[in-house]
Formats: structure tokens, sequence, C-alpha cells
């Protein structure tokens, strides 16, 4: 088969198509029928909203007493015995580097374990903490809507609220 046949073909397929098709389109007609009534279709939509609670309660505090004295005369201390372990000049002076850093951070040690405490006292404090709050509202979905079109009632469910018609499709075909 040539390619023009192929396209002869081709168009009249078509052609053939829309000619039977063409009548179940034209019998397609638009009206307007009278809106008898109209329900909201309500559905109930649950949200989770965080809120902040808040309240006040009296605590205990303790407050302890911290000395910045402990770990400088350990540094004095760490410093000076490192100097005389060392016997030249350059190992006295690392010696009391050294020292001084390591007697600083165990007298600071020290005097963080033995802290000295001072009498409690009794304070208000604001606490807060957040909750889910869950909320329940109403939303509308829809609407159904009853409708009388030729002496018949009809109900379908819109997506828009109607007026007091509405526009409707009818096709008419024969009844055989």
């Amino acid at each position: 088969m040539s390619r023009r046949n192929a396209i002869r073909i081709l168009l009249v397929s078509c052609g053939f198509a829309a000619f039977v098709m063409l009548p179940a389109v034209a019998d397609v007609q638009y009206d307007h029928a009278t809106v008898l009534d109209v329900e909201p279709i309500v559905e109930r939509v649950r949200t989770t909203v965080p809120r902040e609670r808040c309240w006040f309660e009296t605590v205990r505090e303790r407050r302890h007493a911290s000395s910045s004295s402990a770990p400088l005369v350990g540094a004095l201390v760490g410093g000076a015995l490192g100097n005389a372990v060392g016997h030249r000049k350059r190992n006295k002076q690392v010696g009391a580097i050294v020292g001084a850093v390591l007697g600083g951070a165990i007298a600071h040690d020290i005097s963080r374990h033995s802290t000295r405490y001072t009498p409690a006292r009794r304070v208000r404090r604001e606490v807060c903490e957040v909750v889910e709050e869950t909320r329940y509202r109403a939303r509308p979905s829809g609407f159904l809507v009853t409708y009388r079109y030729a002496g018949k009632t009809y109900r379908d469910r819109m997506d828009d609220q109607p007026g007091e018609t509405i526009r409707v499709r009818v096709r008419v075909s024969p009844g055989q």
C-alpha cells in the first residue's frame, strides 16, 4: 500500500468517526432548573495547636560560695615545685609552667567538690511548658442541592452554593 493510499484511508476513517459522533454532541443542550433546597455538607476538622502554659512555683534555692583564690594558690605552689625540680635554667622554666598549670587545675577540681553552700532560701519562679491543644471546627465541604426540572425532583452534591436556579445539561436521544 502506498503512502498516499494510507493517508486517504486515515482521512476517511477520521471523517466517518466525526460523522458518527456528531449526533451525540449535537443532541446535548443546556437549560435551567429551579432550586428547591440547599443543605450544607459540614465536616468536622481536627487541628492541633501548640500552646504555652505557665505558672508560678516556690522552690528552694541553694547558692554556693565559690572562691577563685584556690586555683590561684594551686598555680603558685605548682609553679614553685616545678621550678625546684629542674636542674638547668630551661628545665626550670618548663617545669614552672607545667607545675603552674597542673597545680591550678588540681586546686580548681578540689575547690569545686568542696564548695560551701549558703543557707537555702525560698524563691518564686515562673515555670512554662508547651502543651498540644486539640481544637475542632466545622468546615463546609459542599452542598446537597434539591432541584426540579421538567416536573421531576433531583438531588445532587455540588461544591459551590447555587442561586435560585442551576444550569443543567439535557441530552435528547430516541427512546427505543
